[in-house]
């Protein structure tokens, strides 16, 4: 029977040893193996930061230039991938897609059955490189144009623009975007990329352990909080209704999206760093209207909870000043978070075990079969 320790949500339960990510939620700190994550996006690159997570070190200037050779040389989507694309019903979400056609191109990855780590290491580069073509081309799809090709020689910040919108962003705006890409790029055992290593500890393949990783960031309890924090924006409509909105739904006990983390104790490093760049773009964009009213959000959430903003609450503006739909919000995540998930199932191949928890059974005590006839109605 159950000795009754069970935590809902496996809240502060210890699951596995890690050198990626450390998370200190009463001091506000985000490091990627040992190195300021707010550091390393206001100096480094998404490129350099997915180096870091893979390979346990920051390159020397020869060897980041040859392996920028391969990472932004060689992202064209198989045209197989692109096919698949094609065939999607256009009631698909782009999660939905994103989910289906990463399982596919597990099919044409030419490592495909290869488990040394020089294999595992080209195929989380090709996740890295092909994951936002797929965003992009089917967004492009749905609109009735064709998909883009990237641009070689460029990063995955400034091509998933380009390839989205089709024409090349300005250098600023593509900066941004990659800031966004490194503050998403890991953050501990979230349940995304727990599922990961779930699936990997299995000695299943990669293709298979990101996929699952997409289908729990799928769920509106993960990933998608900035959409909603764009939907919630859009429904205040002027920075005068904010108090009143924001006390409305504290009064109906409704949560408030893009507020509070299960991990940090004060406000989220990476949204101090985004509130900045959000006001920035606001400014260059002449579009103040939804930073303003997240200022009057935010003020009154801390004025009556004291619970500060997380990631999503700025990211989600930043995104729709760069024209990109809210739909796409969760999946740019996904762009992101694929250098962490790639990381951590490596790690868990390095010294694996079945992850295989118990459960604390609450149920009834042991019960004596009654036939059917004989059982009271």
């Amino acid at each position: 029977m159950g000795n009754n320790n069970a935590k809902a949500g496996l809240e502060d339960i210890i699951a596995c040893d890690s050198r990626i990510c450390f998370i200190d939620g009463e001091k506000g700190k985000l490091l990627y193996r040992g190195y300021d994550a707010i550091e390393l996006a206001e100096k480094s690159t998404f490129e350099e930061v997915a180096y870091l997570l893979w390979y346990g070190r920051l390159p020397g200037k020869v060897e980041f230039d040859a392996f920028l050779d391969g990472f932004t040389g060689s992202m064209d989507l198989p045209i197989r991938v692109t096919m698949v694309l094609r065939l999607f019903p256009r009631m698909a979400t782009p999660m939905e897609v994103l989910r289906t056609a990463v399982s596919s191109m597990g099919h044409w990855d030419p490592d495909s059955g290869n488990t040394r780590l020089d294999a595992c290491l080209r195929k989380a580069q090709r996740l890295t490189e092909r994951m936002p073509l797929v965003i992009t081309g089917h967004q492009r799809l749905r609109e009735g144009e064709e998909p883009m090709p990237p641009l070689p020689g460029k990063g995955v910040a400034y091509n998933f623009l380009y390839t989205l919108h089709g024409t090349p962003p300005d250098d600023e705006t593509a900066r941004i975007l990659d800031i966004c890409l490194i503050l998403h790029a890991d953050h501990e055992l979230n349940a995304s990329t727990f599922a990961a290593r779930v699936t990997a500890a299995t000695m299943s393949d990669m293709y298979s352990s990101v996929t699952s990783a997409i289908g729990a960031l799928k769920g509106p309890l993960h990933g998608g909080a900035n959409e909603q924090v764009m939907h919630m924006l859009d429904e205040i409509g002027d920075p005068a209704n904010a108090e009143r909105w924001v006390r409305d739904a504290l009064d109906r006990k409704q949560k408030v999206p893009g507020f509070g983390h299960r991990v940090y104790r004060v406000e989220d490093p990476r949204a101090t760093l985004l509130r900045g760049y959000a006001k920035a773009l606001s400014e260059r964009k002449g579009e103040m209207k939804w930073f303003e009213i997240a200022q009057e959000v935010e003020r009154v959430m801390v004025a009556n909870t004291k619970v500060r903003p997380n990631v999503d609450f700025y990211s989600g503006i930043i995104y729709h000043l760069m024209g990109i739909p809210a739909s796409l919000f969760t999946p740019i995540f996904a762009c992101s978070r694929i250098v962490g998930w790639t990381a951590h199932i490596l790690e868990q191949w390095q010294n694996n075990r079945i992850i295989r928890p118990r459960a604390n059974y609450i149920g009834p005590a042991e019960r004596r079969y009654v036939p059917i006839d004989e059982r009271e109605a």
